[in-house]
């Protein structure tokens, strides 16, 4: 769907709130018929989008993904993922086999690139079941925005986590052969280019992709995700992709060894899709 179209769509539901009596709009409400938060809009571009939003930078973000964090670190909480504190992990056992298959090839040993890894969610999220496994060195470098390398580099960052501001800086101290990147390609401004770069720049034996956002249309759909005020209140742009269109920037150099369902809903008719990517042997 075009713009004009969500732009129909908000004012059919400004209609509908107009016409149907009070008490049935807040039965509506509540069953989350009309959602207040989630993804919205078809955006022409990356500025109008964040004309409309708070943006990633916003200080609220780090604070609260820090204060959940520091509860999983201290061990009063089990896991915390977007500030949200949970009752216990969850993982995603395709990512979970696939670096056990790299820990295998590499003699028991793991370095691993987590982009846009936040505080180290994802570290404190597999560790304790990686070191179940007795490893011989497991090196997790959090690659992220400014004020959190900061944050992560003065309150959670030990021998194996560490932080750094991009992904060059990361190569100059460490050599990791695997990249990490969970639900964040969507929330890149210019997210092909991205891969262009990680792809032909670099030499990842694996890149791992969890929690990607994607529709059934034809085309990608920029839009802004408002977060409940649960998690904390804050909104910033996000993509959809088309799957095809999206894969085919790997083709040249990736094998596709294996795509995964994940477990994330949402307020417009998608799905969230994990990808492992293998070099080709050059050969």
């Amino acid at each position: 769907m075009d713009t004009s179209t969500y732009q129909i769509l908000d004012k059919v539901k400004i209609l509908i709130k107009e016409i149907i009596p009070p008490f049935v709009w807040k039965v509506l409400k509540k069953a989350n018929r009309f959602e207040k938060y989630g993804f919205f809009g078809d955006y022409s571009s990356w500025q109008a989008a964040l004309k409309d939003s708070d943006g990633y930078d916003a200080t609220l973000i780090l604070d609260k993904v820090k204060e959940s964090m520091l509860k999983v670190k201290n061990g009063e909480a089990v896991y915390a993922r977007d500030a949200f504190i949970l009752e216990k992990k969850e993982y995603s056992f395709p990512i979970l086999v696939i670096l056990l298959k790299i820990i295998y090839e590499n003699d028991g040993c793991l370095n691993i690139l987590d982009f846009g890894g936040s505080l180290g969610c994802h570290y404190y999220q597999y560790r304790d079941f990686l070191l179940d496994l007795n490893l011989k060195n497991l090196k997790w470098n959090v690659v992220e925005q400014k004020n959190f390398v900061e944050c992560g580099k003065n309150f959670f960052e030990n021998g194996q986590l560490k932080f750094y501001i991009d992904i060059d800086t990361c190569l100059k101290h460490e050599k990791p052969d695997v990249i990490f990147l969970s639900g964040v390609i969507q929330c890149l401004e210019k997210p092909y280019e991205f891969i262009e770069t990680l792809i032909n720049d670099n030499d990842f034996s694996y890149i791992l992709i969890d929690r990607l956002a994607l529709i059934p249309d034809s085309r990608d759909r920029l839009t802004i995700q408002r977060v409940s005020p649960l998690v904390y209140d804050a909104s910033y742009p996000s993509w959809f992709f088309n799957e095809n269109k999206f894969l085919k920037h790997f083709q040249q150099k990736y094998d596709l060894i294996f795509e995964f369902q994940g477990t994330d809903q949402v307020n417009i008719l998608s799905e969230f899709k994990g990808f492992i990517f293998k070099k080709k042997n050059e050969n």
